[in-house]
């Protein structure tokens, strides 16, 4: 019996407690209604101003990123709009360099001269629209960010290992991106 009496005590307790905590609820309520009901019209447009100040200061900073990031990509486009015609012209560069260096195995120096010059230009043309060679040497570190490896032979000297053995295709970049990749041959 005294268990069932201390129960039912707590549990009035309880209810007590949970009527009070809901009585300063609604206190507060009423509280924050009066402040809400005291504010005057001044003070509400005060509020609205700076709610349209914010939402305002907002939407420019948002023009401002697209202004800025449309910009870049106009830069961007401006730099690489000739990268597919030049990409197409890189095997004629290729081609060229072949003949010249078959005119020199067969002594035709005067053909080679005249092959020379055009090549020149070309190459002088392509570089004033920004393609510049990807510098590839022997022994250079092989970097697959850069290099493309085709092959992999045993390394013809020991400081070659796991560095560029011979070179296949020379690489182009384009600005800052490469349009070819050197085509290498790496040493085990």
């Amino acid at each position: 019996m005294k268990k069932g009496k201390q129960n039912k005590d707590i549990k009035e307790n309880l209810d007590n407690k949970q009527k009070q905590v809901n009585q300063n609820q609604k206190k507060e309520t009423k509280k924050v209604n009066k402040k809400e009901a005291e504010i005057t019209p001044e003070e509400q447009l005060k509020i609205d101003l700076q709610a349209e100040k914010d939402k305002f200061m907002r939407l420019y900073a948002e023009f401002e990123n697209f202004r800025k990031r449309t910009a870049k990509e106009k830069l961007d486009l401006f730099e690489t709009a000739g990268e597919k015609v030049i990409a197409n012209l890189l095997p004629v560069l290729d081609d060229f360099e072949r003949a010249l260096a078959e005119m020199k195995k067969n002594n035709e120096d005067e053909m080679a001269k005249g092959v020379q010059l055009i090549y020149d230009k070309l190459k002088n043309t392509l570089n004033k629209e920004g393609l510049k060679e990807i510098e590839v040497k022997e022994g250079d570190e092989f970097d697959p960010e850069i290099h493309e490896a085709i092959a992999q032979i045993p390394a013809p000297k020991k400081k070659l290992k796991n560095k560029i053995v011979d070179t296949v295709e020379k690489g182009y970049q384009l600005g800052k991106k490469i349009i070819r990749f050197p085509k290498v041959v790496t040493g085990k």
